[in-house]
């Protein structure tokens, strides 16, 4: 197949205004801009035909010139990074699928997306596929004194018997009766917001307006759902370092930990 990664970045972040041009410290010291970073993530990925950056800012553009990565630019309307890859692909020649590399998570482990497009290429039906983790009983534990905090500590989901997406939420779901965090390993699975799309998902995306859920849980992956379009969700090992993504700050510190952890440059 012919793969395409993009990674939609914005400079008017609510949370993190100019975000994309943050330096992070890698392993031997040596600082570069967040956009930066994600380029060579996305190029550590086997079996890719590209990677271009998607932004409607030219700071961007230009902080992308050292990387030497193709920049294709888009309107400032696009209101979520899939609407962006959506507009994207019009620039795209003869795709048959684009995966959706955000911007903002540097540390995604390449077999992530390798495992997407391998499923995307074994299963006809999917339009859509997206990775999850197994979270350890501890972790369920820590997300859900989180939430008794009123903080927000990730993205869980549930599947069908065939790996098909029945939902995602901010919320920890399902509902885990007493006794289930026993084991060291719980029923439940943490979302990872990287995607892999045929370009008539897309497509159809574009067109579909946001749905009531994807406004009430902030998650553009549900307008997929409401339209009746299907999504594999793909289980996948938790690396030997954190995910982290760069939302606020205050992750800078410990994203840099993870780089050096994970040995990144």
């Amino acid at each position: 197949m012919n793969v395409a990664i993009l990674i939609p970045a914005r400079y008017q972040s609510s949370r993190y205004p100019g975000k994309p041009l943050v330096e992070l410290k890698g392993a031997g010291g040596a600082a570069k801009p967040l956009i930066q970073r994600s380029v060579e993530a996305a190029r550590r990925v086997a079996g890719v035909s590209g990677v271009f950056v998607t932004t409607d800012d030219e700071r961007i553009a230009d902080a992308c010139k050292a990387s030497k990565v193709g920049v294709i630019m888009t309107s400032s309307e696009c209101r979520n990074g899939t609407e962006r890859c959506a507009e994207a692909l019009g620039q795209l020649h003869d795709v048959d699928l684009v995966i959706n590399f955000q911007g903002d998570a540097l540390l995604t482990p390449p077999g992530f997306v390798e495992v997407l497009i391998d499923r995307m290429a074994q299963d006809a039906d999917a339009q859509v596929a997206t990775p999850a983790l197994r979270l350890r009983s501890d972790e369920v534990r820590a997300l859900r004194a989180e939430e008794a905090a009123g903080r927000v500590g990730g993205t869980t989901v549930v599947t069908d018997s065939n790996g098909r997406a029945l939902y995602f939420s901010k919320r920890l779901i399902p509902h885990l009766p007493a006794g289930a965090l026993e084991d060291e390993m719980s029923p439940m699975r943490l979302h990872v917001g990287v995607y892999a799309y045929r370009p008539a998902a897309l497509e159809l995306y574009a067109k579909t307006p946001p749905s009531e859920l994807e406004t009430l849980e902030g998650l553009e992956q549900l307008r997929f759902l409401d339209a009746g379009v299907p999504v594999a969700v793909v289980e996948v090992t938790p690396p030997s370092f954190a995910l982290r993504e760069l939302n606020n700050p205050e992750d800078v510190a410990p994203i840099e930990q993870a780089l050096a952890q994970a040995g990144l440059e």
